[in-house]
């Protein structure tokens, strides 16, 4: 017998699936609608639909239905970001399955292929001040991707390449290593193929792990990039310039586009400024660390065997060495250590200690492991927040694996999970910290496997930005902002300088929790300028202007005339209400006291003296603290003296003691009390009346007060408003006469706010804006304006102009490009400033993109030109709006639009032109501010068709046979070239094309035939003519559509012997249109009918199947294969065949007898009982005997009883119960 070897993987505890139909992987187009459906073997099962490991629920987007155990899941438009992974979970049931999108198809036609190499193949210009940039052959590549976690024989550790599993390879050029002297510059190029990609990819430039060179670019290194759009290829640049010796060591690449990722690593040499005379071989031994100490840092040996070549080529920034060079570590790796003393002096090589440390670092080839089927990965990368998966496979499923971080064991923590699906173990770390950034070991008894875990910081984002502010000098300002994680690093910069914590505290930097904050103490004029706060994630800026102080003031102090117990009110009202200030009287500081009062509100102060006397005549002043002027007026003090005249006197106002004329006018600030105390005289005491044009005014009139004494008359305003204004008139009369008197009152106010204001154009960083002057002066002539402007999400305004502004049109300059902003205007008068205007409409100051480039002619004929051009090299913040295009007859300078309106493409037939003028083209680019410089041709072009014989270009792939399988689609494109359009006709097999089946679609440059569904019968010669008049070019291209064969014909078994079968059969009628490759022969016994494997892709039509099991009868069957796979139904045998055994007869063995007679014994022996006279008693005993007890005789003496026979009774094996007494039996009763 033959031992058979199971192998099983799976989980030993066998699951039952809840779902009897499970969805499956499908495919479509953006914007159809897919439905997945599943079954479930219960209608009453809960079933939850997720995406990306997140629960689905019913919206616009997603559909999900039940209907008994039938469920299913709609999405409908499906867009690009669709394409993921799903999943539907019963109970604890959960299947995967992925929706993929099938990329469209290429509508517009291709390019015809340039017989020309030199334009087949565009070469790479390369800054001419960068002569030492690598070519591919000046250093190997070392950038290519490890995908089975084994690193380059020979590749030192530091330099392994990125060992990611997302890695799609993007590149279509990687950047090579490369050599430099210090002092040159070095280029290293990296060239994406755009065709495929949505968007323009993002590329990363490191050294080492983690240091990004963007933040690094400046003197000694630049990073540039551009775009081919006629080749649609990326290329990215780093030039390194004026090298330095730290710059040597590891860098990387990184190029990411959505859900696609590419990395490769290159190095860089430095080497000292070299000459043939005096060279010092110790140079080539320095350490690469800047580090103290004997051991620090890593030694550059190639650079040494470099060097030593340079000695004999002369100065070359590269050397590229046309003999071969003896590589002295694979000659160190395969010598024993007893020679390495002597292969070093053969080679130079002085330092031991650093060749031996080398020698130990270097990766060795791994020997088989008996324990682990697959390793773990060289290394792992996983962002910050993020879980990671590790995985291995033992050899063993039943062994017992140890996890290990840094030496350390790993416990089962929330964070670390341990798994164990058949002979897969699993490492899975939720939450990556920085902590987890370790090297990691699994271990099986003694062997081990090791990897290095790298977690990178996701980028800090900024998610509030800084404000614009402008303040006085001597102020404080804090700059804040806020960024997307808690104890992230930011940078201060101003003006572009790095701003630190210096010894006269000037800046303090403040961080709380995600806020930082800037703080500048006591700001000066110096301190104007850009800051910009700086994450690595993203940056914000903003602009500090600092302003002297000035105080502007709104309402200065009059002269007051007041008489005796009565109040004056000195009040004036200035710009800052933080401004205080002193009170003076000829020249002395008041003092408050019961009398007098000092108030300071806001912008106003107020001087009050109550129950004035003649001792408070004089001149007060007020002098803002901090400021070079003061405010004066003048209290004058009224004693009315009237001498008593026993006769009458006519009534009189006495205007003149006021200080005022009745030509006068008095003005009062809206808002304002006014009060006139207008004395008067007469005798009888004369009754005063007030009056407004015919209305006399009365106490009750609202806010308007008049009052008469002895000798005054006094009239009040409370609160002036606009309708107080007028000619107010005062009347007084007595017996002995009347008078009158007109008072002129206007009352004035702030202006009111002027119009939106008007943004007339927009420049880099500037804006000129215009606005009306405001409907209502105030009353007094508006002396000026001023404006604010803000960032449109920002609710800060910041003021523009602190003097007056007497223009309406205003230049606003020192703003950024791109950002959003918002303008507001202030009318001023000599009462104040008004309230703001309206917000202007949004703008962005932008600036006209530079010149369209690569404006060139395309195609030309007798009344028609086409044009391509390329994107302007610098677009700016605002988004194209899109082409003109003008053209101008040779020798004119008035250029023509060559259509309405804008374009958005890059390219433009211009249609009618006069066939044989000379014509003149240029385009510009417009965005909102306006056109660009135009890009023109650099000579005119005469219109004229060009003749261009008719040719068929065959793509190389196609010269040969194209094999489909049935099924699958066909896609030919043939480029072909001739001027005017030729005429394409496609044959097959000298007949038509059927239309139903193959689609032809014809260019200029190309025909496509397309065929959705390939058949049997799609095969054979197609052939493509293009013809114009009576030139025409033929080209024939050969396909085979193959299927899978038939099964093969009349299996037979033509003999059977000992252990042997001997088969025979034909090979199948149909082949699948290919040859047949082979057979596949398997077997079956007829107990089980399991089949088995006897021969694999086996070429002969006959076969003897050996080591057949005795006593076994077999059948036997037969697959054809060919190119596409293996017969669909098998031939099977008619016959079976039986293998016969040998004859050999069993004869068993012969045993002797045991003896298990067994002499009578009792096991139970009688109990005494006492019974009632006239009852039954029962007495029992067990006995056991081999063979069986079949008697039992019962002797009673004394009394005569009645007894029962005895009994039998259920008991153990070889022992029997009886109703009776054997040997001794005792009797009790009562006695009747």
């Amino acid at each position: 017998m033959h031992p058979f070897l199971l192998t099983y993987t799976g989980s030993l505890t066998p699951s039952v699936s809840a779902f009897t139909k499970k969805p499956k992987n499908q495919t479509a187009e953006i914007g159809a609608t897919v439905i997945f459906e599943a079954e479930t073997e219960k209608p009453d099962v809960k079933v939850r639909w997720q995406r990306d490991s997140k629960d689905i629920s019913s919206s616009y987007k997603y559909t999900i239905s039940a209907e008994g155990n039938m469920h299913s899941l709609t999405i409908n438009n499906i867009a690009q970001e669709d394409a993921v992974g799903y999943a539907v979970i019963a109970g604890v049931s959960k299947v995967k399955f992925e929706l993929k999108i099938k990329e469209s198809e290429v509508k517009g036609p291709q390019k015809a292929v340039s017989p020309d190499p030199a334009v087949a193949e565009p070469k790479s210009e390369e800054p001419k001040e960068t002569p030492s940039a690598p070519t591919e052959s000046s250093a190997p590549d070392t950038s290519g991707t490890v995908s089975d976690g084994i690193a380059p024989e020979g590749l030192p550790e530091i330099h392994q390449p990125d060992t990611r599993q997302d890695l799609t390879g993007l590149f279509t050029e990687k950047p090579q290593s490369g050599e430099v002297n210090v002092g040159e510059n070095i280029t290293f190029v990296a060239r994406v193929c755009g065709e495929s990609l949505l968007k323009k990819p993002t590329v990363k430039w490191f050294k080492g792990k983690w240091m990004d060179l963007a933040s690094k670019s400046g003197k000694h290194l630049q990073l540039k990039e551009h775009y081919d759009r006629n080749t649609k290829v990326y290329t990215f640049e780093m030039h390194i310039i004026a090298a330095k010796g730290n710059f040597a060591g590891a860098y990387r690449c990184e190029v990411s586009s959505k859900d696609k990722f590419d990395s490769c690593n290159f190095d860089l040499a430095v080497h000292e400024a070299r000459t043939t005379d005096g060279f010092d071989i110790r140079t080539a031994f320095r350490r690469t660390s800047t580090d103290a100490g004997e051991d620090s840092g890593e030694l550059d040996f190639s650079a040494l065997l470099k060097k030593s070549s340079f000695l004999k080529t002369g100065p070359r920034a590269v050397h590229v060495s046309t003999e071969s060079e003896v590589d002295v570590w694979e000659i160190l790796q395969k010598a024993s250590p007893s020679e390495y003393e002597k292969i070093a002096f053969q080679h130079g090589i002085t330092d031991l200690r650093g060749m031996l440390k080398r020698l130990k670092k270097m990766k060795k080839e791994e020997k088989k492991s008996a324990a682990f089927l697959r390793k773990l990965d060289p290394a792992y990368q996983v962002e910050k927040g993020h879980k990671i998966k590790m995985q291995i496979e033992v050899a063993n499923p039943d062994a017992e694996v140890k996890w290990l971080k840094n030496g350390q064991e790993i416990h089962l923590t929330g964070r670390y999970i341990f798994e164990s699906v058949g002979n897969k173990r699993f490492l899975t770390i939720n939450n990556c910290t920085l902590a987890d950034d370790a090297a990691y070991t699994c271990m099986i008894g003694e062997e081990k496997t090791i990897t290095e875990l790298f977690v990178k910081e996701p980028p800090v984002l900024i998610v509030r930005n800084l404000e614009d502010q402008m303040v006085m000098k001597g102020e404080r300002v804090e700059f804040e902002c806020e960024v997307s994680e808690e104890g992230a690093q930011v940078k201060w910069e101003k003006d572009g300088v790095e701003l630190t914590r210096d010894e006269s505290f000037k800046y303090r930097f403040k961080k709380d929790g995600c806020k930082h904050v800037l703080i500048i103490n006591d700001v000066t004029k110096e301190d104007c300028g850009h800051y910009r706060v700086k994450t690595n994630g993203g940056q914000s800026l903003a602009e500090l202007m600092v302003q002297e102080k000035q105080l502007e003031v709104y309402q200065s102090i009059a002269d007051l005339t007041v008489k005796a117990k009565d109040q004056a009110v000195f009040k004036c009202e200035v710009s800052d209400e933080n401004v205080k200030g002193i009170w003076y009287k000829n020249g002395v500081e008041v003092k408050a006291d019961a009398r007098t009062h000092i108030t300071h509100i806001g912008r106003i102060h107020k001087l009050t003296i109550d129950d004035v006397k003649p001792e408070d005549e004089g001149d007060y002043t007020f002098v803002p603290e901090g400021y070079a002027f003061n405010l004066s007026a003048k209290l004058n003090f009224l004693e009315v003296k009237i001498d008593f005249v026993p006769r009458q006197d006519p009534p009189k106002i006495h205007l003149d003691c006021m200080g005022r004329t009745a030509e006068s006018t008095i003005l009062v600030v809206a808002g304002n009390k006014l009060r006139l105390d207008v004395p008067i005289t007469g005798d009888p005491a004369p009754i005063v009346v007030w009056t407004k044009g015919e209305k006399v005014l009365t106490d009750s009139d609202g806010h308007v007060h008049v009052e008469s004494t002895k000798g005054h008359c006094i009239f009040t305003i409370e609160g002036a408003e606009r309708q107080d204004e007028g000619v107010y008139s005062v009347i007084v009369r007595n017996p002995a006469g009347e008078d009158t008197a007109d008072i002129n009152v206007k009352v004035v106010d702030v202006p009111d706010p002027p119009e939106a204001p008007r943004i007339l154009s927009v420049g880099e960083d500037s804006c000129i804006v215009q606005w009306d002057p405001p409907l209502f002066d105030g009353g007094q002539p508006v002396i000026g304006y001023v404006l604010e402007r803000k960032k449109k999400k920002s609710y800060r305004w910041m003021r523009l102009n602190f003097d007056p502004y007497k223009e309406t049109t205003y230049e606003a300059k020192r703003m950024i490009e791109g950002v959003a902003y918002e303008m507001r205007v202030y009318a001023v008068n000599a009462i104040g400033m008004s309230r703001p205007s309206a917000a202007s409409q949004p703008f962005v100051p932008v600036a006209p993109t530079s010149e369209p480039t690569g404006l060139c002619v395309e195609d030309i004929s007798d009344t028609t030109i086409s044009l391509k051009w390329r994107a302007p090299e610098r677009i700016g913040s605002a988004e194209l709006e899109g082409y003109g295009v003008e053209y101008c007859k040779e020798g004119s300078d008035e250029w023509i639009p060559a259509f309405k309106g804008l374009t958005e493409r890059t390219s433009v037939i211009i249609r009618d032109l006069p066939t044989g003028e000379k014509m003149q083209f240029r385009v510009r680019a417009y965005n909102m501010a306006g056109p660009s410089p135009a890009a023109t041709l650099q000579q005119a072009v005469t219109i004229r068709e060009i003749m261009q014989r008719p040719k068929i270009w065959v793509p190389r792939n196609l010269r040969q046979t194209l094999i489909k399988k049935v099924g699958e689609m066909i896609n030919l494109v043939i480029p072909f070239q001739g001027k005017p359009r030729p005429q394409v006709t496609w044959t097959k097999n000298d007949e038509p094309l059927d239309p139903k089946q193959v689609s032809i679609r014809n260019s200029d440059t190309d025909t496509i035939l397309f065929i959705r569904r390939s058949e049997r019968k799609d095969s054979g010669k197609y052939d493509v003519q293009v013809q114009i008049e009576n030139v025409e070019d033929r080209a024939s291209v050969n396909i085979q559509i193959v299927d899978l064969p038939g099964p093969p014909q009349n299996l037979k078994v033509i003999d059977v012997w000992g252990f042997n079968v001997a088969l025979e059969w034909k090979p199948p009628k149909d082949n699948g249109n290919c040859d047949i490759t082979g057979y596949t022969i398997q077997k079956a016994d007829k107990k089980t009918m399991e089949w088995y494997t006897v021969f694999e892709q086996y070429r002969r039509t006959n076969c003897v199947v050996s080591d057949l099991i005795m006593g076994n009868e077999y059948v036997f069957r037969v697959y054809a294969i060919n190119m596409v796979g293996l017969s669909p139904e098998p031939c099977l045998s008619k016959d079976s065949a039986y293998i016969q055994k040998t004859g050999i007869v069993y004869k068993p063995p012969s045993y002797k007898e045991h003896d298990f007679s067994e002499a009578p014994k009792f096991t139970h022996p009688l109990v005494s009982r006492s019974v009632i006279a006239g009852y039954s008693a029962t007495l029992s005993c067990s006995v056991r005997g081999i063979p069986k007890v079949s008697t039992c005789d019962l002797n009673i003496k004394g009394h005569a009883l009645y007894c029962r026979s005895w009994l039998l009774k259920p008991c153990p094996p070889n022992s029997t119960a009886l109703s009776a007494a054997a040997i001794h039996l005792s009797l009790k009763w009562p006695r009747p």
